[in-house]
């Protein structure tokens, strides 16, 4: 699993501040929200895709098992539209499935808007270490250090969350535990079984993780030192520009040489 979420190169965007790569992100998907020309959400679409397979750092094939669930993605969000959006010109009608000129051009636009959400986030997952993500806001942002490092302790403690979730069913499974009552009384029985012990675990562990933590004065009230130094560098200029000229080359793509030539696709009666 290591090894399967590790990078085999080192790219500008995963060089670049997270904090800095943060909000140009954040920029990127309010433009990707207020779009509503469907040329502008395919173009979109296929740059930010083009950035996640030559900037996350991963091979090709990698990407395409990554990339896979788009599919579902734009799949599940655009039929719904398009079945069942609304539109004065009819083209195809069976019960309550309608589909219309406009509804059909807003799934598309709604699909495609999704893909480019998700390719966005996921550049941004796969070229950023939480580490370092938690780092940079500390001492970009002045996160407070116990929130910082709160937040680090938590992503750190879910393997073992998981391993005592193996060790638990393993060990019903050899004394012969089943549940055999299914509905709200087999529910009941899981949470006796897995939740509850789970959860007690969980509490006492974090309890000493919060006395370490005082302990070593993550309390914010002083100054620190960092291990891992949240600088600016020629990476980040250029990863600001990558990030700013995919959309404009997106846009100057949907003037220049539309697909369908449609400027707004909301439903206008």
């Amino acid at each position: 699993m290591i090894n399967l979420l590790t990078p085999v190169r080192q790219t500008v965007l995963q060089r670049a501040n997270p904090a800095i790569k943060l909000i140009v992100l954040i920029v990127l998907f309010l433009v990707t929200v207020q779009t509503r020309s469907i040329d502008f959400a395919i173009n979109q679409a296929a740059m930010y895709t083009l950035l996640l397979f030559t900037l996350s750092g991963f091979p090709v094939r990698k990407m395409l098992l990554f990339v896979l669930p788009f599919g579902l993605l734009f799949v599940s969000s655009s039929m719904t539209m398009i079945l069942f959006g609304k539109g004065d010109t009819l083209w195809w009608q069976w019960g309550l499935l309608r589909i219309t000129e406009e509804s059909f051009y807003r799934g598309l636009h709604l699909g495609f808007r999704s893909i480019a959400f998700a390719a966005e986030g996921l550049l941004f997952v796969s070229t950023t270490p939480s580490v370092r993500l938690f780092y940079a806001l500390m001492q970009s942002f002045r996160l407070a250090p116990r929130f910082a490092y709160s937040f680090m302790a938590s992503i750190r403690l879910l393997p073992m969350v998981w391993e005592e979730f193996l060790i638990r069913r393993q060990a019903l499974q050899v004394r012969g535990a089943q549940i055999k009552d299914k509905g709200i009384k087999g529910l009941v029985e899981h949470i006796r079984l897995y939740a509850v012990p789970l959860l007690s675990q969980s509490i006492r562990r974090a309890h000493r993780v919060a006395v370490a933590m005082e302990a070593k004065q993550f309390n914010g009230k002083g100054p620190r030192t960092y291990y891992y130094q949240s600088t600016i560098s020629w990476a980040d200029g250029a990863a600001v520009l990558l990030l700013v000229v995919a959309p404009c080359a997106a846009y100057l793509v949907a003037i220049y040489l539309p697909w369908f030539g449609i400027a707004d696709v909301r439903y206008h009666r």
